[in-house]
């Protein structure tokens, strides 16, 4: 068995405190903190109608979806998450619109979150074998305050090849929030080379296996 394989009574106990953490970020974010955009969603109807067309591909795609990456659901809708905005690893602003060209795995993550912990050496595993020109796994931290704590966990995670990707201010978890697609943490979406939502998930899961490996392939696969 891998190193990063997790059991999967414990991925089941997992999934079940990111239940619990879900309600306590509900809590934390009704606090008058905004998404990206701002009070309301930016107008993106156009980018979204263009992503519509993805629908079948959205679940094709999530029918590889099978084991260890079972909970993976097709977007339903698909719908433009271009705009959604954090730090890249420079600390400078950056969108996903900045990966146009690139399939991305997109994971929220946060110190305080067990099943994050968990699942993260999974993660960094997942971008070590698969990472390159055409997917990146944008492993996207949200804690408040400094890097202190987000980057001893990285490292006491073991964590080495995914790039420190940042949020401070919970405004890209609070957009996903307002659409439906976050509901607790750790949250994961996959993201077309367009931009375009193709599934998402909240709950932890096993990413360095061979489920996910074919998830992935067949996600790049269906864009050549």
């Amino acid at each position: 068995m891998s190193k990063f394989n997790l059991p999967a009574t414990r991925l089941i106990i997992l999934a079940a405190v990111a239940g619990m953490i879900a309600g306590g970020v509900a809590v934390y974010v009704r606090g008058g903190l905004s998404g990206n955009d701002g009070p309301e969603v930016a107008d993106i109807s156009g980018p979204d109608k263009a992503c519509e067309a993805r629908a079948e591909m959205a679940k094709a795609i999530a029918a590889k979806a099978t084991g260890d990456v079972a909970a993976l659901l097709p977007a339903d809708p698909p719908q433009s998450l271009a705009a959604l905005a954090f730090n890249g690893p420079d600390a400078k602003p950056m969108s996903l619109k900045d990966f146009t060209g690139r399939t991305v795995l997109l994971n929220l993550w946060a110190t305080w979150c067990a099943p994050c912990r968990a699942e993260m050496p999974s993660l960094d595993a997942l971008e070590l074998e698969m990472g390159g020109e055409s997917f990146e796994v944008v492993a996207v931290n949200i804690d408040t305050g400094d890097d202190t704590k987000p980057k001893k966990f990285l490292e006491e995670t073991g964590v080495a090849t995914l790039g420190y990707y940042r949020d401070a201010t919970l405004g890209v978890f609070n957009d996903l929030k307002k659409r439906g697609l976050a509901l607790g943490l750790p949250v994961t979406l996959l993201i077309g080379p367009d931009g375009c939502l193709l599934a998402h998930m909240n709950g932890p899961a096993e990413w360095a296996g061979e489920d996910a490996r074919r998830l992935v392939e067949a996600a790049l696969g269906s864009e050549s």
